[in-house]
């Protein structure tokens, strides 16, 4: 088989398989061999495989998850995660690769894998920029109606897809910040911002507690996990991947929100034109910056997963300048 896996440092969080290993989950899932597999370099968390199989007529990709004792409370069994939110997206079946197999057994490998279809085109970090920025307008109303779709699916609880649940916005929300305050600190670093973090969403209980009814949030849909028609005349989104970030709340705490709402007067504005304009009340205000809080520790989190340690240092300036808006 010819294997070309990307070459980290020792001991970076993203660990390769072995072609071996490769060749056992393909006969597992296929009863048949590999034939080619190459590493795919786009995502920082799990480990992604192009696999070309013995009888398969078109490739398959092999998404493999860091090994559980690696992975962040915050973000325990994300794999697992998007797995239950397939049945949930149906509205966004066409965009979606489709799963072909699941394995959490840890049999072959100690960790979770999926086997799913490949999507064609080009990932939008790509090929997006080989189009002139006056037709990005149309890309960005695309995201729009996409995040529009997924924030109309209704829930059964707040929190994670996979649970646990939660009976109100304000208990997953505290849980949340709770959650990767405790792995800032594992790793070794202050997490007493983001402890205050907590303490203001408790206080803010009554604003958190308007929302009332769960609604899906993609969790780390943007450009990066988008793939776009090669050929196209103007961009135009092919398909969607990796909603492994899923959990059910308030949709403006959404990522997706969060990188529309970052350059406002650019083409990114053309989002809100499909999408509808988002709230701007004094509630939805203090709210917003709770889920920013939020957003800020999961990103010192994957700054310091990926050894940006002036990005980590920079975080505690964004954080405090946050906490000083809702004090």
């Amino acid at each position: 088989m010819e294997f070309r896996p990307i070459a980290r440092a020792t001991g970076a969080f993203q660990e390769s398989l072995t072609g071996e290993q490769i060749q056992e989950i393909c006969r597992r899932v296929f009863d048949a061999d590999a034939l080619a597999a190459v590493e795919l370099g786009l995502g920082m968390y799990n480990n992604t495989y192009r696999v070309e199989v013995k009888g398969q007529l078109r490739p398959v990709v092999l998404r493999v998850a860091p090994v559980p004792g690696r992975q962040f409370r915050s973000e325990r069994e994300l794999m697992r995660n998007e797995y239950a939110t397939v049945p949930w997206l149906a509205s966004l079946a066409a965009l979606m690769p489709r799963v072909l197999a699941a394995d959490w057994t840890h049999e072959v490998v100690g960790r979770d894998y999926l086997v799913q279809t490949f999507l064609d085109g080009l990932p939008a970090p790509e090929h997006l920029g080989s189009y002139p920025r006056s037709s990005w307008t149309g890309y960005y109303r695309q995201m729009g109606t996409i995040a529009g779709r997924v924030h109309a699916i209704r829930g059964p609880h707040f929190g994670w897809v996979t649970g646990p649940g939660y009976l109100s916005w304000s208990e997953a929300v505290v849980a949340s910040l709770t959650d990767i305050a405790a792995d800032v600190e594992g790793v070794g670093l202050d997490g007493g911002d983001l402890r205050a973090a907590v303490v203001a969403a408790e206080r803010h209980r009554d604003v958190l507690e308007e929302i009332r009814e769960p609604r899906l949030l993609a969790g780390d849909l943007w450009n990066v996990n988008v793939m776009l028609d090669p050929v196209a005349a103007e961009p135009t989104i092919t398909g969607v991947l990796d909603l492994d970030r899923t959990w059910w709340g308030d949709p403006a705490a959404d990522w997706t929100i969060r990188m529309a709402s970052a350059k406002p007067g650019t083409e990114r504005d053309a989002f809100w034109e499909t999408y509808g304009q988002p709230d701007r009340s004094e509630p939805a205000t203090v709210r917003g910056l709770i889920y920013e809080l939020r957003h800020l520790g999961t990103i010192r989190l994957e700054r310091h997963r990926l050894g940006n340690a002036d990005g980590v240092r920079t975080s505690y300036a964004e954080v405090a300048a946050v906490l000083a808006r809702l004090a």
